[in-house]
């Protein structure tokens, strides 16, 4: 059973090289929900989940985790709090689905305490979960594009940490293992508590899974608050430069983004 955990951002400044990319966010995650990161492309809503997940070192600023700065905690400790799934992962060479499983599972191991049932049973857990057991024996590289991201989201769930960060995990998939992947998310977040923050493209599905929203532009937030709160014409306009209507989700009630085609604006302005 994972543990709540307290992430807050502050005052962090994030660049690539001298190029500025995130200038001076605040930013606090709320424990025990899902918040879901969105924006325009370039916006800086992957390079602030990297600075989150200590991938990369801010300018200026930190990252809070529990009340320590999480770039001066030890490595391991981290790892057995905090799960990264990040863009694009790579995969060992030759390595078994079942072996890169396994490795979330590293973070728990010690010189003293070897592999365990527990250790065997996440990773059995995390297959199964994710629709991937029977690909347990095949190497990763032989995978299709939507099965690796399966398997890297499993084993962000083997490490079972009571923080989930991850950047884009509907990658590759098609419409209907994007809902399978994030309806697990929203399972994982409901069944044990763990504080789940994602960066995602699609609007739509933000607003669906997302408990709190985070609407970011030019490295900086621009609203944050429920789906219902941030999901505005106005907001969708600044952020996106799309003139859309925002209309009420028939299945969930959740506020959903219909875009106004540009030749009907255009013919009704005429």
């Amino acid at each position: 059973m994972s543990t709540q955990h307290e992430l807050r951002v502050q005052q962090i400044s994030l660049s690539y090289d001298t190029r500025a990319v995130v200038t001076d966010l605040d930013l606090t995650v709320p424990p025990g929900e899902i918040t879901v990161i969105v924006g325009a492309n370039g916006c800086g809503k992957s390079t602030l989940l990297r600075g989150m997940a200590r991938l990369l070192k801010p300018v200026s600023g930190q990252v809070l985790l529990d009340g320590e700065a999480i770039h001066q905690l030890p490595a391991r400790r981290v790892a057995q709090l905090l799960g990264i799934l990040p863009q694009s992962p790579v995969a060992p060479e030759s390595i078994t689905v079942a072996d890169l499983v396994a490795r979330g599972r590293y973070p728990h191991q010690q010189w003293f305490r070897q592999w365990s049932a527990k250790d065997e049973a996440a990773v059995a857990s995390a297959l199964a979960r994710t629709d991937t057991l029977h690909l347990a024996d095949r190497e990763v590289d032989s995978l299709s594009g939507g099965q690796r991201q399966r398997v890297w989201v499993a084993m962000a769930l083997a490490q079972d940490t009571g923080v989930l960060l991850l950047d884009e995990p509907t990658t590759f998939l098609d419409v209907s293992h994007q809902l399978d992947v994030l309806d697990l998310l929203r399972a994982v977040n409901a069944e044990r508590g763990t504080t789940v923050v994602m960066v995602l493209h699609d609007l739509n599905l933000a607003a669906r899974y997302a408990d709190h929203l985070v609407v970011m532009q030019h490295g900086r937030v621009l609203a944050t608050g429920t789906p219902a709160e941030v999901v505005t014409p106005a907001v969708v306009q600044e952020a996106f430069t799309l003139t859309a209507q925002v209309i009420d989700d028939p299945v969930t009630g959740t506020p959903m983004v219909v875009p106004v085609s540009r030749t009907r604006r255009t013919t009704e302005e005429i």
